[in-house]
């Protein structure tokens, strides 16, 4: 079946479009993982408004400074001796040199990740379901390109996916402008929806060129048309396809909207 106006009548009217970017990264995470290796694992990642996530090093209890045990008194050492009693220092932090009203700007995160399990969870792919806040302002749209290139630098692919008809920008084109580079396709303005696939590798063959390159598989989006087939690239040679008409259908038969 084709594809949707999930963001107008007479759709938005008989459900709300967050139901369809938060069930479908769950359909998405079960067609991946009957493709994936074992090796490799697809879970959901949903935020929506103003909560992020930041990955944290793992935390190694060794690496904490040696405090005294609870059990010895104020007055004692862990030797047994009486201990020094040193007055806290008071102190107050000075004025903060610029201070103004604002706010954070939402952000949105419907999302597939999937790890490497051998690679102690290393993320090697995400899929990125555009939001409507995430295209509504400037600040959020440099965000999301920000985090895309984020991703990219780290050797992670990603699919960016957009169906949102209401805001007529292409964060696609704007990660593509952050990394100083344009998509030939685009002769004129680019589209409001599409899906693009985009890696940073480095073939490094004797046969083919060398240095880093940025690859790109990008797709225009049209009501009343099938959704395309991208590529997700796990290693620098592998990839399987992630199947957006199969996983959207699925998802609108699951919300009754087939």
């Amino acid at each position: 079946m084709p594809m949707r106006d999930h963001f107008r009548q007479p759709l938005d009217t008989i459900t709300s479009w967050e139901s369809l970017h938060q069930a479908w990264p769950t359909v998405m995470v079960m067609h991946l993982n009957r493709l994936l290796p074992a090796r490799f694992r697809a879970e959901p990642g949903i935020h929506q408004g103003a909560s992020f996530e930041i990955d944290v090093s793992t935390y190694d209890i060794a690496d904490e400074p040696t405090r005294p045990s609870p059990e010895i008194g104020p007055g004692e050492s862990e030797a047994g001796g009486v201990a020094l009693v040193t007055k806290p220092r008071v102190w107050a932090p000075p004025r903060p040199t610029f201070e103004v009203a604002t706010d954070l700007p939402d952000q949105d995160e419907f999302a597939v990740l999937v790890y490497d399990q051998r690679r102690q969870r290393r993320l090697v792919a995400a899929v990125e379901l555009v939001s409507p806040a995430n295209k509504d302002r400037p600040e959020n749209r440099h965000l999301f390109a920000a985090r895309c290139a984020a991703l990219l630098q780290k050797r992670v692919s990603i699919a960016i996916v957009d169906l949102v008809t209401t805001r007529h920008f292409n964060l696609y084109d704007e990660l593509l402008a952050m990394l100083d580079k344009s998509d030939p396709a685009f002769s004129s303005e680019p589209p409001a929806t599409y899906a693009a696939a985009c890696r940073w590798t480095h073939p490094g063959t004797p046969e083919g060129p060398t240095g880093w390159r940025l690859q790109a598989w990008n797709h225009t989006l049209a009501l009343g048309q099938p959704l395309p087939e991208l590529p997700l690239w796990l290693t620098d040679d592998f990839a399987v396809p992630l199947e957006l008409e199969s996983s959207y259908e699925e998802t609108c038969r699951i919300l009754r909207l087939a």
